[in-house]
């Protein structure tokens, strides 16, 4: 099933209709490829609201199939995730990113959180350096 279809069937399950410009950014997602901005998906889709591409990439974090990664220089970008909780490697020179997973990790946030009486509600954590392509190329 694809990333349009899924997303789909997932926002009519909490109550969203299918509406012909939720389609589109669902499509426009889909075949990005790669990271995107609001800005880029803004661009493919003249036709299209910004509120309805904004409200629709709220909805899909919400239901843990979109990424958001802030970048160091403060933009962000999206691309379509794996699901549950995670967190991100990415590169510094081509902007693409990779969920990885680490409960050990996770464990020792919240026990820094709980060593300073702090309530941990959520957390995200990205690491930025030089992805295997990029570093291939010199």
């Amino acid at each position: 099933m694809s990333f349009t279809d899924v997303a789909h069937a997932r926002l009519e399950t909490i109550g969203f209709r299918s509406t012909a410009p939720r389609r589109a950014v669902l499509q426009a997602i889909e075949e990005a490829g790669e990271p995107f901005t609001v800005e880029d998906l803004l661009a493919r889709l003249p036709h299209v609201g910004r509120a309805t591409v904004f409200r629709t990439i709220k909805l899909l974090q919400e239901l843990e199939l979109l990424c958001r990664v802030p970048l160091e220089d403060g933009s962000v970008r999206y691309q379509l995730s794996q699901g549950g909780h995670h967190h991100h490697l990415v590169c510094r020179t081509c902007g693409r990113f990779t969920e990885f997973t680490d409960l050990e990790l996770d464990a020792r946030i919240q026990e820094q959180a709980r060593s300073h009486g702090f309530t941990l509600e959520g957390h995200s954590v990205e690491l930025y350096g030089v992805c295997q392509a990029c570093s291939a190329q010199g």
